[in-house]
Order: C-alpha cells, then structure tokens, then sequence
C-alpha cells in the first residue's frame, strides 16, 4: 500500500509567493536559451539597420521581431512569400482609403473604424495569420501618418517607408530562422512536445529506481507545469499547416500538458510508491521513451510495451491517468501514414482551399473579436484626434500589438500590461537622463538596448503569468528610443509616448474585459459548452446530396472546435490570475474541465476519422441497413454531448439512451451484414469504422461521469 508523507508546513516571509513565482518563471527550461538568442540577435541586428540608415517607423519594426511567429521551419518557408503581399496590401489599403476619404473629416472617421474593423476581423477569420497580422500591424502603425499636417507625396513617402523597413525586420527575422534552424533541424513545435514527455520520463524512471523523487527532477517539472502549453498553442493556431494537423497535435499539445500537470501534483504529494506501481512506472517510461522518439523523427507514434489493463488499479495517485493519457497518444495519429504539417491527410479529409477560415461567417466568435478590438482601437483614435494630441497616436497600434498578443482575460493580467508598459517607460526615461548623455557611438546605445532586450525577451518567453510583463516593457523601451535618430533633451516625448501606450492598454482593458468581456471561468465555462454543442452539432451532420458541400460544412464546424479548444485552454490560464471568494470554486471547475478537454479532443479526432464513412466517400459508403443505425446512434452521441453542456452549465436536462444501446444495434447490423456478404474489402472497412465507433461511444460515457458540476460551482450568468 501506498504511504503518504507528512510534510512540515513552514510559515513563509511576506510576499514569498512573488519570490517563489518569479523563480519558477525565470528559470531555464530546454529549448529557451536558443530563443531567447534567436529573438536577441534578429531585435539587435533590425536596430543597428534601423538607427545607421535612419528609417522610419523603427520602433515599431524592432517590436515585430519579438511578436512574430516562430513556427516550424516547414511553415515559416511557406509564409515568406507573405511576408512582402501583407505588407503592400495594407499600405494599399491606407492610401486608398485616404484618397477616398480626403477633405471629409466625417468620411475619413467611418473610414477608419472600418478599416480598423477590418484589420481586427482579418486577424481572426484569415487562415494566413501571418499574412493577417502583417495587414493589419502596417495599417496600424501608418494610421494617424495621413491625419498629419504634411504634403500628399510625404505621406505616400511615409507609407512606402513604413513597408520597407517592416519588411526588412520580418525578412531578417526569418533568415535568422533558417540558420537556427539548420544548426539544429528539428521541428520546434514536435522538439517542444518532446521535451514535455522526457521530464515526465525521468520522473518515472527516477520514482520506479529510488521509490521517490530528487529535488533536481522536482525543479525540471515544476518549471515545465509553470511554463504550461500557451505557446505551442499559438504556434498551432498561427501556423499554415494542414488542418487535420493542427486538430491531432493540438490534441498532443493537451495531452502532453496534462501529463506534465499530473507528474507536477505526483511530485508535490511526496508519495512512497509499491513495488508493483514502480514496475507500471517503468512500463510508462518506457512508453513515453519510445512515443518521443518517434515524434522527433516524424514517425507515427506507438507504444512500446503493452499497459496495464483496465482490471489493474493503482495503489499511486494519479498513476492510472498518467497510463490513459500515455495510452491515448498513439490513438491521436490513428489512420495517418505520415506525420508532418504539409503531409497528405487521411482519405475524405482534402481541406478546401479558402481565404478566410471555414466558420469566417457562422461563428460568431470572429465578429465578436473584430469588434472589440475595432471599438477600442477607434476610442484611441478619437481622443488623440479630438485633443490635438499626436504624441498619443501610438495607442492604436497598441490595441493591435495587445491583439496580436492574445487580450487578457483577467485584471491581473491586465495589470501585468500596464506594469510593463509603466517599468519599460520608466526604464526609458532614467536611460535617457542617466545613461545617454554618457554615450556618443552606436557601440554603447547597443548595449543598453541588447541588455533592455534580452530581460524583456527572457520574461516574454516565461509562462502565461507573466510574459505579458515582457513584451510591454519592451514595447514602453522601443517607442521612447528608436522612434526619432537623435538624442532627445525633453521627456515629454517620452511622457507622450508612455501616455499613448498606457491609453491603448486602457481601451483594450476597458472594452475587452469590462464592458464586452466576463469572467475568465465564466469564459472557460462557455467554451467548453460550445465545444460540446458544436461536435453535437457534427455528429448530428446534415444530409446533402453535394459531397463537396457537406465537406466544406465539417471543414467548418472543425475550425470551430479547435478554436474552441484552444479558448478553454487560454481561459484555464487565465483562472490562474483570478482572486477573490471564489477562487477556490474557480480552480475546481478549471480542474474539472481541464481533465475533460484530452477525452474530448480525442472524441473528436475519432470522429474526424469517421467522417468519411458518414460523409460516404466512395469508398468508404455503407450500406442502407448499416447507415441507419449508424445515424441513429450520432442522434443518441448528439443528445448525450447536448446533455453533457446543461450539466455544465446546471440547466434542466433530460436524460437519453445510452450509447451502449445504439452501440449494440449497429454491431448486429455490421455482422449481420457481413456475414451475409463474406470477407473483403468492404468488410475489413465496416471493422474499421465499428472499431472507431466503439471508441466514441466509449469516450462518451467516461465523459458523461465526469461532467458533473464541482460542489458550488458557478451556475447560470
């Protein structure tokens, strides 16, 4: 039997937790050096461009090396091409509209809240982020350049300039990329997930050899749960990979974070484990050693040893579910022949080649967006407009950076920005009265920039708790010095600078949060429920006689359900920062959820694999007797998911047939179907897709036990 050690609770000094938190987020982790050094050198080398060749709108080019998108080698190549068309078309953009809108100050103020709509909407709906946030980033930062009272050919000057030198920060960036990239050629978001399972790896393998763990392997996971799977889910959602991609490593990312969280709770209980779990647990090890290997080869992974069944219970917490989600990895990447962004999917999974996502117009959730950033972006215009105020003009470009950023979900993350933005201005401005006039080369200023740089881009690459602080203390740093090529003698500019700054944050904060926004478990509580109801909505289908159209349908609902899923992930993170009475109520139910989402997403990715039996690709079409009860039991998977969203939200439900019912029913209809026919083809097919429907209806019922709503969990809003 399993022996909990007590533990001796020490009384902790005033704000230890602060001491604590910062240590665990500062901390090195596998893979942060290399981009830190990545982000450095590309910031550094954009600004010595920016400062010796005197070019326009440096600051900002210099802060786009820091945001952009690092995604894998195979993505970033295909995005170069974007990187010039994103930047050109908004610039086309800015002159049309300002040729459209000249000598109407009322034309040019519609004009400019659609344009900032548009910007905000393409940011979201596009399926080329990086495209999208180029579009945008250039409209932003060259708005308030055609409000000025200069000539026409200045302006167009201004513009042009603005394009080039935001071209030549992204075109360096990438170079960057490449030698990085060849120096070490792995995938960084597989490498990422990788070293996520080697921690989990050596913690079982140090509790199976020592019956406990070393402080070193306690330090290795608690930095990896800190540092949370945020990033690697905004590379999935910014990359330009095939979609059935980014559904299964999405899937992978949730995984591989939840067994990481699980070793991090197993590692604080300080538990003596038996002689037969510390035999499981170099099974798992085992396991996890052979699933990463394969997935850093781009091999589809497998296990290595067969798990412990069902019948067999642990005596160690926690040590079943770490073998269920090790177990379900391998599930992810069923019916792929392949692993890779651009590889081939699976049959009856062709993506449609689209501009916008599937779901631009049917979810809701992209209109939303668009609107809250356009809404706080044209508040800053209009207050820098209507106080004559130019030097404040910068705040709309800071909605969009704050956008880009993913908008906070909390006041505490909310207060993290302003506090970067505030200790970034303050650096500028004891820098610019201490420092400066001791500096005469571009020698020294580089210094202070590199030292400036590499904190901020070491907070920026922390986890979700304080990254945020990064970026704007960087982004307060940059707008006070690399704006103008001299030094400055009065610090109203930078006073200006910080005011504009601190005013974008603020109409993001009051907008996104206050008046449009709720709660982060509110959040959290939704998108789980909307997950439930659209892959409801999915199983259900709709019958159409255009295979074509059908497919487009699911492509939809599809992008749908995985931005869903990366909403509850970034809302979970968000819960972390939330105080008050209900914290604890709060922090049940993100538990909750989060131990429902790796299920879930693997329901979902064993739907995708059926949809080409319901979808009735040639091929894969069934018979009339076998189709009829396979849309029964969806109608019976639909219900029990609709179900499982009131249970979420505590409304009156009513309860359905069990799956294990319909399930029966279309076993009998596949065997008697097949054994009327013989062995064959089809028949090896129908026990393929029995295969599959047997592990939905499974997957159901496990999630219906546990969507049960934790003690004093919030109810209705």
């Amino acid at each position: 039997m399993t022996s909990l050690v007590q533990m001796e609770m020490e009384p902790k000094p005033p704000l230890g937790w602060l001491r604590q938190m910062l240590e665990e987020e500062l901390a090195p982790y596998p893979g942060r050096v290399a981009l830190v050094a990545r982000m450095l050198i590309a910031s550094t080398l954009v600004m010595i461009l920016v400062m010796t060749f005197r070019l326009p709108f440096g600051a900002f080019a210099v802060i786009f090396t820091l945001i952009i998108s690092r995604e894998d080698q195979q993505s970033t190549l295909k995005a170069v091409r974007t990187i010039i068309v994103g930047f050109v078309v908004g610039a086309a953009a800015v002159i049309l509209g300002a040729l459209v809108s000249a000598g109407d100050p009322m034309l040019r103020f519609f004009w400019t809240a659609g344009i900032l709509f548009t910007i905000f909407f393409a940011l979201s709906a596009m399926t080329n982020f990086p495209a999208a946030a180029r579009f945008g980033y250039l409209v932003a930062i060259t708005l308030s350049l055609w409000d000025q009272h200069i000539s026409s050919a200045a302006k167009v000057t201004g513009t042009l300039w603005a394009v080039g030198t935001i071209s030549l920060a992204s075109v360096l960036t990438v170079a960057i990329e490449f030698v990085f990239a060849a120096l070490r050629p792995w995938d960084d978001l597989l490498r990422s997930i990788a070293e996520r399972l080697a921690v989990v790896e050596e913690a079982l393998r140090c509790y199976a050899a020592h019956g406990r763990l070393d402080d070193e392997v306690i330090n290795g996971i608690t930095r990896m749960a800190v540092l949370g799977t945020s990033r690697l889910r905004r590379v999935l959602l910014r990359g330009t990979h095939l979609p059935h991609y980014g559904e299964q490593m999405g899937a992978a990312v949730a995984l591989a974070g939840g067994l990481v969280d699980l070793a991090a709770n197993l590692a604080s209980m300080r538990i003596a484990a038996s002689t037969a779990d510390r035999r499981r647990m170099g099974i798992l090890a085992d396991n996890l050693a052979g699933i990463r290997d394969d997935l850093i080869h781009r091999r589809i992974p497998k296990l290595a040893v067969a798990a412990a069944g069902p019948e067999m219970t642990a005596s160690l917490p926690l040590l079943r579910e770490m073998e269920q989600l090790v177990g379900m990895i391998p599930e992810v990447f069923a019916g792929s022949q392949s692993l890779g962004p651009f590889a081939a999917p699976p049959p009856g999974q062709a993506p449609p080649a689209t501009f916008l996502a599937p779901d631009a117009f049917r979810n809701p959730d992209h209109m939303d967006f668009a609107i809250r950033g356009c809404l706080a972006a044209t508040l800053c215009y209009v207050i820098y407009m209507a106080l004559a105020w130019p030097g404040i003009a910068t705040s709309v470009a800071i909605c969009f950076i704050t956008a880009i950023t993913t908008i906070g979900a909390s006041r505490q993350i909310q207060t993290l920005r302003f506090a970067g933005s505030l200790a970034g201005g303050a650096v500028g401005m004891a820098a610019q009265v201490w420092v400066l006039p001791h500096l005469d080369t571009i020698g020294g200023f580089t210094l202070l920039f590199m030292v400036v740089t590499l904190v901020s881009a070491w907070i920026i690459t922390s986890g979700p708790r304080i990254s945020y602080f990064g970026v704007q203390l960087a982004v307060g740093f940059y707008l006070i010095h690399l704006q103008e090529f001299k030094f400055q003698t009065s610090l109203a500019v930078a006073r200006d600078r910080i005011v504009g700054l601190v005013l974008g944050l603020a109409m993001m904060w009051l907008v996104a949060d206050r008046l449009l926004g709720a709660p982060a478990v509110v959040e959290m509580r939704r998108a789980l429920v909307s997950v439930l109801r659209s892959l409801a909505q999915l199983a259900r289908g709709q019958p159409s006689d255009n295979l074509q159209d059908a497919i487009d349908r699911s492509y939809s609902l599809r992008d749908t359900i995985n931005r869903g899923f990366d909403k509850v992930r970034a809302f979970a993170d968000g819960v972390l920062f939330a105080l008050g009475p209900s914290r604890d109520r709060d922090l049940a139910l993100r538990t909750q959820i989060l131990g429902l989402t790796p299920r879930l997403r693997l329901l979902f990715l064993t739907h995708v694999a059926l949809l080409k039996y319901r979808l009735q690709v040639p091929g894969f079409d069934l018979p009339a007797p076998i189709r009829a009860a396979q849309r029964e039991f969806d109608e019976h998977l639909a219900a029990a998911l609709s179900k499982m969203g009131d249970q979420l939200e505590a409304k009156p439900f009513a309860e359905v047939e069990s799956l294990d019912v319909s399930l029966a029913r279309l076993e009998r209809s596949v065997e008697s179907w097949s054994s009327a026919q013989g062995p064959g083809l089809q028949a090896d097919h129908l026990q393929t897709f029995l295969s599959l429907s047997r592990r939905i209806a499974g997957l159901a019922v496990s999630l219906d036990m546990g969507v049960r709503p934790p003690p004093g969990a919030a109810g209705n809003d």
